[in-house]
């Protein structure tokens, strides 16, 4: 971070999983500063008030140690599916519901796979347009917002409006740029839900509730995105052939691509950011699986001990549990762990080694539905950190491993301001 505190000229805010984080950026992309609250536990992180709470804080802790007399652009980015309703008034209508929930209706599951387009990314067990159906039937609801577009609206935004990102798993039609008539056949009144924006895209100047934030006059509210749109942004990728791994609990990649690439078949969609197409998906091996077996003591011993230049030459497939989504989907598809060493290391080696196999196939999954071939990775998450997986993942990828510029999905939402205050 810079000891200068050049000016700010972007403010991003990032609703993560586990808490809320807000950056502030110069002109030309470097981070002023950076401030964080987490949630103090999981059911805090459901509710709409902790939300709020943690971006007053962070704006706050700002504030005190920043001048945002040149601030010209804010942008939130929210978890992608997680959605509210609201009163007249913007209060919540009850509880959210966030995007890891099911629908607790599967008959309105059941209609948006009748009616869906059969690529659409509303359709599923988790489907986002389901709960936002689900959530239109309560009494008193005047609208239906992602939970990016109601922390806007807190910050003074006058009409509810989301982005291209948020709205996509609502069933928002990116080439029509509009919401489609089939969500009314899948019982989705249209009206409920917001005006839908470009992401980055500037939408008016602060009202008076911003002003009261400390945001000044000429500050203007933008479009945000997804958690997972402003990761990658935040690394610094933006040329086609550029590909984020996300190395967490679960395993997740992502390509910039020159024209969109929808396989729900595969578990791939794609989100549209400035000038390029983001497709990716998800697969459920990752750091969940490891942690499995070990712990954080463990880890430690064994990662000096991993020899990424002699493989194990064990053919695993670490899941959790069975099923998948990507690059295979496959509900029941099985673990492959055995057989199992004795020693613990090579094991271990082994359930790397494996991911990193998937990884490889998610990349050879997007090209070969028309993607472009993989020019470089950066990666992002705890697995980041593991020199010798790095060194595994290169010699299996055999593609350049570019440093991320940052890890802040807040910093990438912050970039969305400035690559869009000029639109």
């Amino acid at each position: 971070m810079s000891t200068d505190r050049k000016p700010a000229i972007a403010l991003g805010i990032d609703l993560g999983t586990s808490g809320v984080r807000a950056a502030l950026l110069s002109k030309d992309g470097e981070p002023v500063d950076i401030a964080a609250c987490p949630f103090p536990d999981a059911a805090a992180a459901r509710l709409p008030s902790t939300w709020w709470s943690g971006v007053t804080s962070c704006v706050a802790e700002l504030t005190s140690r920043n001048s945002f007399a040149s601030l010209e652009g804010v942008a939130v980015d929210g978890t992608s599916g997680t959605v509210l309703a609201i009163d007249s008034g913007g209060m919540p209508v009850g509880e959210a519901l966030m995007y890891n929930d099911p629908c607790p209706d599967r008959a309105i599951v059941e209609r948006i796979g009748a009616e869906a387009p059969s690529d659409s990314p509303a359709r599923g067990a988790t489907s986002a347009l389901a709960r936002a159906i689900h959530l239109s039937r309560r009494p008193g609801v005047h609208a239906i917002v992602h939970q990016a577009d109601w922390i806007l609206m807190n910050l003074g935004l006058a009409a509810a409006t989301s982005d291209e990102n948020n709205a996509l798993k609502t069933g928002y039609d990116l080439d029509a740029e509009r919401w489609p008539d089939w969500l009314e056949a899948c019982g989705m009144d249209i009206a409920l839900l917001p005006s839908v924006e470009r992401a980055g895209a500037p939408l008016s100047t602060v009202t008076s509730r911003g002003l009261a934030l400390g945001l000044p006059p000429e500050c203007r509210y933008h479009a945000g995105t997804t958690d997972g749109c402003a990761s990658f942004l935040a690394t610094g990728a933006s040329t086609i052939g550029d590909g984020v791994t996300a190395l967490g609990s679960t395993l997740v990649v992502k390509l910039a691509c020159a024209r969109p690439i929808n396989a729900a078949n595969y578990g791939i969609y794609s989100h549209r950011i400035l000038d390029f197409w983001l497709a990716g998906g998800a697969s459920n091996t990752g750091g969940a699986v490891i942690r499995k077996f070990f712990d954080d003591d463990q880890l430690k011993s064994m990662t000096p001990k991993l020899q990424p230049d002699d493989p194990t030459g064990l053919v695993y497939y670490p899941l959790a549990t069975p099923g998948e989504r990507f690059p295979v989907n496959d509900p029941a598809y099985p673990p492959r762990l055995e057989p199992r060493p004795t020693d613990d290391v090579s094991f271990f080696q082994a359930i790397l080694e494996g991911i990193t196999t998937i990884e490889k196939s998610g990349y050879d999954r997007l090209t070969e539905l028309g993607g472009p071939t993989v020019l470089s990775i950066r990666t992002v998450g705890g697995g980041a950190a593991n020199p010798a997986w790095t060194r595994m993942r290169e010699n299996a990828l055999a593609v350049p491993f570019l440093s991320a510029r940052s890890a802040e999905a807040s910093v990438g939402t912050a970039s969305l301001v400035l690559a869009g205050k000029d639109r």
